[in-house]
């Protein structure tokens, strides 16, 4: 009997796991971390958006079924790909341009073969915007021989920011 009574004479510490006083103390300090947390998660600084990225599709100018597709980032490479296959006779290529508002000339990114896709590197380029021209031209084998579209447009898009 003597023990018992010793134990319930004894003052509770605030540590003792059977104390409210740790209880009430967690649960405060757990409610204290959850709302700075919730006003640092609403109040903190808003993402940095990423690089603009550019959507085209290249379409045939008579039927305009859709042909390639371009997707682009301002930072980084230009992939063209094909959404079929093209013939193009033996004695002739396809060519990449592109031209943007306010260029002089349109700018070739090469050759294509067809039903292949190509990357080609952005910072080879003047910047990236909306609305700029891309097209694929049927030109003499390796390609335009003045630097500049000759032949018939064979796909034709715009640029559009995404």
């Amino acid at each position: 009997a003597e023990p018992q009574r010793a134990a319930a004479a004894a003052p509770r510490r605030w540590w003792d796991w059977d104390s409210l006083a740790l209880w009430r103390g967690l649960a405060g300090s757990g409610f204290a971390a959850a709302a700075v947390l919730a006003g640092v998660l609403v109040l903190g600084p808003a993402p940095a958006p990423g690089p603009a990225r550019y959507f085209v599709v290249l379409a045939a100018p008579q039927s305009q079924a859709p042909g390639w597709l371009v997707q682009a980032q301002a930072a980084g490479r230009l992939r063209l790909v094909p959404l079929g296959t093209d013939v193009v006779p033996a004695e002739k290529s396809l060519q990449f341009w592109t031209k943007a508002d306010g260029w002089s000339a349109p700018v070739s990114l090469g050759l294509v073969k067809p039903g292949e896709a190509i990357e080609v590197p952005v910072d080879k380029l003047p910047p990236l915007q909306p609305n700029q021209l891309f097209e694929l031209t049927l030109e003499p084998a390796g390609g335009s021989p003045i630097g500049k579209p000759t032949g018939p447009i064979q796909f034709i898009g715009r640029a559009v920011q995404i």
